[in-house]
């Protein structure tokens, strides 16, 4: 079999269990262009089976090591998932930083986790329209469960994050500012709160911290309340806890139909940002050529304002 595989043979090939091919095909996904959008028309009819858990919270909060100890404690519940780690890009290759794959090294022979660390290399959108493909993609090939760490809690992170159907957020004794948390959006998505590194100082004002937000938040009375799981990574306390909260919660979301309107509303948000990206790439092309410079010299020499430039411009295009 030759080097260079169609996305039509990789996916096949990942549908049967080939790693090399889900790998290259993920590949393809974080480029995005044709290749992506024919993966992504491939995998449409074998979706809806996965469940994502997002892993979101400050940089060195311990996501890492904790999505490591949950991955050991699913494997002992013969669970296979697979973790798809959203990185910043390298400066120098463009790819993603594999420092969770180190920390996730005692899970790199088991080829019932699949690990992933994923950059935007191009594809038009970045991470926040290529990761929902990525994960398609998973779990289209047949993986049930899909853990997706961020590395912080920028923009785009929480938002990605926040696309999970259980999202889980991680936080330390002594987290800082609680109006912090609150204008990263931390508080906006979490169904889950985890203290880590609870065999530190600080976990019981944390706690008390976490409760007073949430009762500010003034939930209704059926709405789920974020459990709060404290926990140390470093030796699996508290692990099963925290699997057993997202599974509470998945069963809740099930039950009150709130899983069925988050994965409507993420639907139709992804298809609202392609159609956006789309536009935006007509636009490019619209910006260029002889008639552009043309109307553009009309508005520098204010014979044109720049509103009635633009009308002329689209005018030209309908």
């Amino acid at each position: 079999m030759t080097s260079r595989r169609s996305p039509e043979q990789l996916f096949d090939a990942a549908r049967q269990g080939d790693r090399s091919g889900l790998a290259r095909a993920l590949s393809l996904v974080e480029r995005g262009g044709e290749p992506a959008r024919v993966l992504a028309r491939l995998a449409a009819p074998h979706t809806g089976d996965a469940y994502t858990v997002g892993v979101t919270g400050a940089p060195g909060g311990g996501k890492s090591t904790l999505v490591s100890v949950v991955i050991s404690h699913l494997r002992s519940l013969d669970i296979e998932p697979a973790v798809l780690a959203i990185d910043p890009s390298s400066p120098f290759s463009g790819g993603a930083i594999l420092g969770d794959r180190v920390r996730m090294q005692d899970h790199a022979t088991d080829s019932g986790v699949f690990i992933r660390s994923m950059a935007s290399r191009g594809h038009l959108g970045g991470l926040a329209l290529a990761a929902p493909e990525a994960i398609r993609l998973l779990d289209a090939v047949g993986k049930r469960w899909i853990l997706v760490e961020t590395v912080g809690v920028g923009q785009v992170e929480v938002e990605v994050a926040g696309r999970a159907d259980t999202t889980v957020v991680v936080v330390n004794p002594g987290w800082g500012d609680s109006v912090q948390a609150n204008k990263a959006g931390l508080m906006e998505i979490a169904d889950v709160f985890v203290i880590n590194k609870a065999d530190r100082s600080g976990v019981d004002e944390t706690r008390r911290d976490l409760e007073q937000m949430l009762d500010l938040s003034d939930l209704p009375p059926d709405t789920w309340r974020p459990p709060i799981v404290p926990v140390v990574a470093t030796s699996a306390t508290g692990v099963p806890e925290v699997w057993d909260a997202v599974l509470a919660h998945r069963t809740h979301a099930q039950a009150s139909g709130v899983l069925e309107r988050r994965r409507a509303h993420r639907a139709e948000d992804e298809l609202r940002q392609i159609v956006v990206r789309r536009i935006e790439e007509i636009a490019k092309d619209i910006a260029t050529g002889e008639r552009w410079d043309q109307i553009t010299d009309s508005v520098i020499a204010g014979n044109l304002d720049p509103w009635s430039a633009a009308d002329q411009m689209l005018d030209g295009c309908s």
